[in-house]
């Protein structure tokens, strides 16, 4: 690999085993186990090839999960009321319900109704109110708290420097943005938030020191559009078809990675970058999900 790619699989392993160590002694000195309930609704291949991710990943930490998985036509009241029995289930830490549902559900009803306390995903306006205020107590969400994590494990320090991020989703833009400019340790930098309204982005993209690309593009972001030695996180995964490609498609980030990379002083690949620290972030916060509602300090 070379020097200027950073490894996020590698990092994210590292992650995953602090998490595992954490498990083993929460199991060990306060006879607790971690536990996490993915909810699917419907049959989106895609989602469900994530949350047989998450469900894999837990049992290799040691994390107890739940997959529960309700029909494509599942009514509002059935999503309420799953929630409600998990939001009431000791054994249970962490409820993540994986996005999108189908159309009949309304993801902010169903967020909403998650105890803030047990909502690792970081969509609660609670938890992003906390997040939003500098507050630890809270849960971050996953991609931009991955994010962060890469800089800091990268020895990219923000403070004092200028970060670009395209896009303002609530996933992953707004707060990446919340995160970046807090005025905390890693964080400290001045953010600026590009996205399809804005006229000539390559004029803002090319002040980043940081560059952050989340804006659902295949390669977007060119070498013509990054300050020379940038720290570029592409946060994109898109699927683009490729006839000679093994599966007939191949998967690339919002960065021209080919172009970008001869550029920057550093910057994550996809697949292997961003990704893998979302999941590994998921079951860090259920972890910490645990801790705080048995009265453990973090």
């Amino acid at each position: 690999m070379s020097n200027n790619i950073i490894d996020g699989k590698a990092i994210a392993e590292t992650i995953n085993n602090e998490t595992a160590m954490s498990v083993a002694d929460l199991a060990r000195n306060h006879s607790l186990q971690p536990g996490l309930a993915v909810v699917l609704i419907g049959e989106n291949p895609a989602s469900q090839v994530y949350v047989k991710m998450k469900v894999k990943k837990c049992h290799e930490l040691g994390i107890y999960s739940e997959k529960h998985v309700l029909a494509d036509d599942a009514s509002m009241a059935e999503v309420l009321e799953l929630i409600e029995k998990l939001n009431n289930d000791p054994a249970i830490n962490g409820i993540l319900v994986q996005s999108p549902p189908p159309p009949q559900i309304d993801e902010e009803t169903v967020v909403a109704a998650i105890r803030p306390d047990k909502d690792v995903d970081c969509f609660h306006a609670e938890n992003v109110g906390k997040m939003l205020i500098g507050k630890s107590d809270g849960f971050f969400p996953c991609t931009p708290h991955g994010v962060m994590v890469l800089l800091e494990r990268s020895g990219v320090d923000p403070c004092g420097k200028h970060a670009v991020i395209i896009g303002r989703s609530n996933i992953v833009g707004k707060p990446m943005m919340a995160l970046l400019v807090q005025k905390a340790a890693g964080a400290n930098a001045t953010v600026t938030v590009v996205h399809s309204r804005t006229p000539d982005i390559a004029s803002y993209t090319r002040q980043g020191d940081i560059l952050i690309a989340a804006i659902g593009k295949p390669e977007f972001v060119t070498a013509d559009m990054v300050k020379d030695g940038a720290t570029v996180i592409d946060v994109g995964i898109n699927r683009i078809d490729d006839p000679s490609a093994k599966r007939g498609y191949r998967l690339v980030g919002d960065v021209k990675f080919d172009e970008v990379s001869k550029k920057a002083a550093l910057i994550t690949p996809v697949p292997g970058g961003v990704g893998p620290m979302t999941i590994a972030m998921l079951l860090h916060n259920a972890v910490k999900a645990c801790k705080m509602q048995n009265g453990r300090a973090f």
